[in-house]
């Protein structure tokens, strides 16, 4: 029996109120010891699609399947340094990190952090419209979902919740944001900022495109004036998370003009998928997939003391021999060399 639209929202909303499953008391592997750094740094990011139950369940066994695969490459000496989730609301989510031998793991914002940013008068008929049916103007009743987990030492963690406007529809229950974390690598001159995201969905949210597209441009707003706020310009700086630009061209052309023109403070600023199609890097089905669906992006800019380049783009979660995948997306690991820049006195 199809369940009528209005029973399914509530049924929804419902859920996200409920509380989360209780932790994961399995014993975890201890942290591992210090690494060195040879120069390259290796960046995964990946949306897990960590939904509360009814939006997504049975998840357990594929959350564990991550964890066991990242561990089985961290043995081969081949695991990504730093890894950025989405969609990491469960506790068995916002597990895998340790579970995979990860010695530092920053959470983004919870559901209590919040961001007292009132709207502008030229906004007060988008806040008018909120539509508590749609998830909207009734509360956050998860996090972010934003975890960064790193090999190296993370020196520093700065957080952001969206303004609690600046949403639609069903996103608006989750207290969306992003999240930035200073890296510290062995034997440079400094460190590098590493920022996450997740903005407003379109479809998903369930709402009329117009009202999702104005609320993921105020996102974009908000991550920028964050970045400014927080990036130190000196530091290379990467931006990657699940952006849901998608093919909506009005959300391509607002993420990239803010990317290129306020992000880095002048440096250029490129993405992983772009550069590696200008060095004519090989992509596997699952990288043109990821590249095709124009959600899950890695920008990227040198500092004053450091440059970052491109190295090579790999898959470590796509499709599967057997065609499933361990999430409804692709994860993709960048790996980017540094080098000092040599600065004349």
């Amino acid at each position: 029996m199809r369940i009528p639209t209005w029973t399914f929202r509530m049924i929804a909303v419902a859920a996200l109120i409920a509380a989360a499953p209780p932790a994961d008391t399995r014993a975890l592997p201890p942290p591992p010891v210090p690494i060195g750094f040879d120069g390259a740094l290796s960046v995964m990011t990946y949306n897990v699609h960590g939904l509360p139950w009814p939006l997504a369940w049975g998840r357990e066994a594929d959350f564990d399947r991550i964890a066991t695969t990242l561990r089985d490459m961290r043995a081969e000496g081949r695991n990504p340094h730093v890894v950025l989730l989405q969609e990491a609301f469960t506790d068995d989510a916002r597990a895998i990190g340790r579970a995979a031998g990860y010695a530092y793991v920053a959470d983004g914002p919870d559901d209590r952090t919040t961001n007292d940013a009132r709207p502008a008068v030229t906004e007060q008929r988008f806040v008018a419209g909120e539509s508590p049916l749609h998830g909207e103007g009734i509360g956050k009743y998860v996090g972010s979902g934003l975890q960064i987990l790193s090999d190296f030492p993370i020196v520093a963690v700065h957080r952001m919740a969206f303004p609690r406007f600046a949403c639609a529809g069903f996103d608006c229950l989750a207290n969306k944001g992003a999240m930035l974390v200073r890296i510290s690598l062995p034997g440079q001159p400094g460190p590098i900022d590493i920022v996450t995201t997740h903005l407003n969905s379109r479809r998903a949210s369930d709402v009329p495109d117009a009202r999702s597209n104005h609320a993921h441009s105020l996102q974009i707003a908000s991550l920028t004036a964050f970045i400014r706020q927080w990036h130190d310009p000196h530091d290379p700086l990467i931006v990657g998370g699940d952006f849901n630009a998608g093919q909506a061209v009005e959300r391509r052309v607002d993420l990239m003009d803010h990317a290129a023109r306020d992000w880095s403070f002048g440096t250029p600023m490129d993405n992983a998928y772009a550069a590696a199609e200008g060095l004519h890097l090989p992509f596997s089905a699952d990288a043109r997939l990821s590249e095709r669906r124009a959600r899950d992006w890695e920008f990227f800019a040198s500092g004053r003391q450091m440059t970052l380049t491109l190295r090579r783009i790999d898959i470590p979660f796509g499709h599967g021999a057997d065609g499933t995948m361990l999430s409804d997306h692709v994860g993709y690991t960048a790996t980017y060399a540094l080098e000092p820049i040599d600065i004349q006195p």
